[in-house]
């Protein structure tokens, strides 16, 4: 460790299976120089790998080993990684930066990756939980009601332009600071269940939390497992999206039941700048390699169905970070997660790509693409051929479902109607070849 690089030290708490009960899995190092960490290293403890119900923290780094013989083995992050991929997934990420940096009056990438960290709360993604010593309980922290929604749009619209969030507002920082991606959001909680709650940006060509909900409701005619949605408009006139945490259940006396998540890049092991060099065959197959027992087949079937709707919806935001697994304490495995984050892309072009890999093509986003590696998702040609097809058609009804089924008005439709493909321009005929 040189001069200007730091330790930092902390517990990973797990969050057991169906219980509220959190108990120490083990410490976490990270050597940290400036904003940048360097190195991190972890090592479980005897007493959690003795349990029956652990399970592994990070399924690329950290597999569980037997603590028979008494000792503790450290580990670091798998394929020359800094940072374990679980404990990424852990943090905030661009926007629960910005409500942390806000709270404490810093400025945009300036504090320690650990600071982040332990700024985030303890209400972060899936069940992992972060604090100084073995006996430390959760960082104190009410979530906002449903009720509560108009303020934190506006304390959200103040953390957009750069303002700072008065005392009356200060309940974002509760909400705000512990799930991933850039737009404004907040987590709240109605009737006893917990929902991410998603805004309007301030450069938003379309109403974003509309056409969102409208698409994942579309996604969901398809046949593909979407949480629940609603769509509200407050008082004041702002538009919001409700989507359901799949990373957590209601429990016994009111209490919410945390599932153990982590990203496809976690799954995979690697790096942000790897995401877009990776493919849908690749987490294929880590659900092949690593899926629950006995639902191997339905979860790659899925995959490939959300594949073939990020094509004909546009959706290139498919990144290895927008794919989740939960883990499946009664099956030991992992299963992937609902579908989130899913919003069509308006564009003048005719060949379009997603993020990842579709198939021989690479990223071209065609229907014959998606179908040319077909059995990597363990399916026959004509199964996915019929998928492909039962989607296609339903997708090409789109403006019909949204204007009278989600009640997106026309012109907010015709803002968003370019990223829709006509599936006879991208491959249908191949596709129906197959289904002879």
């Amino acid at each position: 460790m040189n001069m200007t690089s730091s330790e930092f030290q902390t517990y990973i708490f797990a969050y057991l299976p169906q219980s509220a009960q959190a108990v120490p899995a083990g410490k976490l190092t990270m050597i940290e120089s400036g904003t940048e960490v360097q190195a991190s290293q972890f090592g479980y403890g005897k007493r959690y790998l003795q349990r029956q119900d652990a399970y592994a923290i990070d399924p690329a780094s950290l597999a569980l080993q037997s603590a028979q013989d008494g000792t503790v083995q450290l580990y670091e992050p798998a394929n020359g990684l800094t940072m374990f991929g679980a404990v990424r997934d852990a943090m905030p990420d661009a926007w629960g930066r910005r409500v942390i940096e806000n709270k404490l009056k810093a400025q945009p990438n300036s504090l320690n990756e650990s600071q982040y960290l332990e700024q985030a709360g303890s209400n972060r993604l899936g069940a992992l939980d972060f604090r100084k010593t073995q006996t430390d309980n959760a960082q104190a922290g009410l979530l906002p009601d449903v009720q509560d929604l108009s303020y934190l749009v506006e304390a959200a619209d103040k953390i957009e332009t750069g303002e700072y969030v008065p005392e009356h507002l200060r309940q974002i920082f509760d909400a705000g600071p512990s799930m991933g991606g850039a737009r404004p959001k907040a987590v709240i909680t109605k009737n006893g269940m917990e929902y991410i709650a998603k805004f309007t940006a301030k450069d938003d060509a379309f109403n974003v939390p509309q056409i969102e909900r409208a698409t994942l409701e579309l996604a969901r005619l398809c046949g593909l497992d979407v949480p629940a949605t609603e769509y509200l408009w407050l008082a004041n006139n702002k538009p919001v999206m409700l989507i359901a945490r799949f990373d957590r259940k209601p429990g016994l006396n009111n209490e919410q039941y945390r599932t153990h998540t982590v990203s496809g890049l976690t799954m995979l092991g690697l790096h942000e700048s790897e995401s877009a060099n990776s493919s849908y065959v690749a987490l294929a197959d880590v659900i092949s390699s690593s899926g629950a027992k006995g639902f191997v087949q339905q979860d790659r079937k899925e995959l490939f169905a959300r594949m073939v709707f990020n094509i004909l919806v546009s959706n290139d935001d498919d990144h290895l970070r927008n794919h989740a697994f939960v883990w499946d304490d009664i099956n030991k495995g992992w299963r992937l997660s609902p579908l989130y984050d899913v919003l069509p892309k308006p564009q003048v072009a005719t060949e379009r790509y997603l993020h990842l890999s579709v198939g021989k093509q690479g990223r071209l986003a065609t229907l014959d693409n998606a179908l040319s590696m077909a059995g990597q998702f363990g399916l026959m040609d004509k199964e996915a051929a019929r998928i492909t097809n039962d989607i296609a058609m339903k997708t090409r009804e789109w403006r019909t479902f949204f204007e009278s089924e989600m009640q997106v008005p026309t012109a907010e439709c015709d803002k968003v109607k370019s990223a829709f493909r006509r599936p006879a321009d991208i491959g249908l005929d191949f596709v129906e070849k197959r289904l002879k």
